[in-house]
């Protein structure tokens, strides 16, 4: 497949991919009908592993090669998960990492992404060149399976929590 795809095909391809490793995970999804932030719902309900409704929301961002980026208005959104979407374009080769958005922030404090003139004057920091440290920082964020059913149904540890 080529990775010469416009935008929105970039992300629908993202998206249900996204999707298919949800239900790969035994999870269920839903779609927001407008776009405030949140692209997807995962959420577990009928299961002998959870006692109660679960659900997490997620904010996707699709890349025919690879990209990462922290946003400051994705502060707002409680218990986000922000997944990256890797090389939609070539199927075989299609990762995703996912993590909250304290999570994201800290891999930018790492990458010293929130000193630079970009993310004061604007919020935000996106890369599609990953250097080797911050695909180091990533590799703990690397979603398999049986990853997703975690990260949705198990609790945010809090020293990820932003409290007042």
């Amino acid at each position: 497949m080529t990775t010469n795809l416009d935008t929105q095909v970039v992300e629908l391809i993202g998206r249900h991919r996204l999707v298919a490793d949800l239900l790969a995970d035994k999870l269920e999804v839903a779609m927001p009908l407008r776009d405030r932030g949140i692209d997807l719902i995962a959420y577990a309900d009928l299961s002998h592993q959870v006692t109660r409704f679960v659900a997490r929301p997620i904010q996707m961002k699709s890349f025919t090669t690879r990209g990462f980026g922290v946003d400051r208005k994705f502060d707002r959104f409680a218990d986000l998960i922000i997944a990256y979407v890797w090389n939609v374009g070539e199927p075989a080769q299609a990762v995703t990492y996912a993590m909250s958005y304290s999570e994201s922030l800290g891999i930018a404090e790492a990458m010293k992404w929130i000193e630079t003139n970009t993310w004061r004057d604007t919020g935000k920091y996106v890369t599609t060149s990953p250097s080797q440290q911050l695909l180091s920082l990533l590799e703990p964020f690397k979603m398999i399976a049986g990853r997703w059913w975690k990260l949705v149904t198990e609790p945010i540890p809090r020293e990820n929590l932003k409290l007042p």
